[in-house]
């Protein structure tokens, strides 16, 4: 096909392509057979395998006994959720066009002729490989560094052996990591569930507390409002009644007045008779009059509306105390005087049959 033969002609492109097929477990080119998970990222079964087995420890492995349910993990590339039918990983798809493309890749690498470089080199025999792996030191060399040069002395192996070695428990220190990010995002998720259920308790209970707070509004103003129309009908009440004296004397005064003006104009009256005809009845209705100003008056202190003064300093005390858990106390408080109303009976029946 052309595909192939065009896939394999560009050096480069074909390296971008190498690393579009490295597995993120064990970071090396996928191992078939690949499997492709719901989020359409692909891992090696076995790495899939491991990473599932380290995140669900007692489900039962597929040698052994069948388990009805399935388990879960998380994809290393995305952490999306993955879960699992009672077949584990068995049950995920395989990706039959990753493995033919890995097939195609491996058939360009076995082709390609070994540059120069690409494989690491010694770098006190420039011409030697690394190939063998020094435990003495813990770092890869030579053949000729074990024979003639700093590492005569030293215990190696075969580089391959160390290799396989370091590369199996490099890719369970992943499945570890990779379970510890699994229950680390379990505790996330808990502690948001948290988070969501106390702001919810706490909305809540706000919102209780402000009912409670209304209804003692409610009660308060209702209360306000009635005793304001006490004092209101109390006022309007004193000043009708002095609105009336009010009047009574304004008539009173304007009785005098016009007797004083009578009087003044008999006073200038220049005949004797005429002045003797009217005199006599005018001065009985002047003493008449001063008579009359006895009318009604108001007492002392009548204007005082001290009498409507409240003492609120306990409500206020009562009010300040207000607290949360304060139900019970006054629970415990209100049984404490049913206990004594409940003694004082019984003391006084005792002392009648003494």
């Amino acid at each position: 096909m052309d595909y192939k033969s065009g896939l394999i002609q560009d050096g480069s492109a074909m390296e971008n392509l190498e690393k579009q097929l490295i597995c993120p477990i064990c970071l090396e080119m996928f191992t078939k057979p690949v499997v492709i998970l719901p989020c359409q990222h692909n891992l090696c079964r076995k790495c899939a395998n491991d990473t599932f087995q380290a995140a669900n420890p007692y489900w039962a492995t597929r040698g052994g006994s069948v388990s009805m349910s399935g388990g879960r993990f998380r994809c290393p590339s995305c952490r999306h959720e993955v879960v699992m039918d009672r077949h584990g990983v068995y049950g995920l798809q395989r990706n039959l066009l990753v493995e033919n493309i890995i097939d195609i890749c491996k058939q360009e690498c076995s082709s390609r002729p070994l540059q120069k470089g690409t494989h690491p080199m010694c770098k006190e025999h420039e011409d030697e490989k690394i190939n063998i792996y020094c435990l003495t030191c813990e770092v890869p060399t030579c053949s000729m560094c074990k024979v003639f040069g700093a590492h005569q002395a030293c215990e190696v192996a075969p580089l391959q052996s160390v290799f396989q070695g370091q590369k199996t428990e490099l890719s369970n220190c992943i499945s570890m990591l990779v379970a510890g990010n699994d229950r680390v995002q379990t505790i996330i998720t808990q502690l948001e569930d948290s988070c969501r259920l106390t702001k919810e308790n706490s909305h809540q209970v706000k919102e209780e507390l402000s009912r409670k707070f209304d209804v003692l509004y409610a009660i308060l103003d209702e209360k306000k409002s009635e005793l304001l129309q006490q004092i209101t009908q109390e006022q309007e009440e004193k000043l009708s009644f002095v609105e009336a004296l009010i009047q009574q004397y304004r008539e009173q005064l304007d009785k005098s007045t016009a007797l004083v003006q009578t009087a003044i104009q008999s006073l200038d009256e220049p005949g004797g008779a005429t002045f003797l005809l009217s005199a006599k009845q005018l001065i009985k209705s002047i003493v008449e009059a001063s008579k009359g100003c006895h009318l009604g008056k108001t007492e002392q202190g009548f204007e005082n509306m001290d009498y409507f003064t409240l003492d609120l300093e306990h409500v206020a005390d009562t009010l300040r105390a207000i607290d949360f858990g304060t139900g019970e106390e006054e629970e415990e408080f209100t049984e404490e005087e049913e206990n004594q109303e409940e003694e004082e009976p019984a003391e006084g029946q005792e002392e009648g049959h003494q």
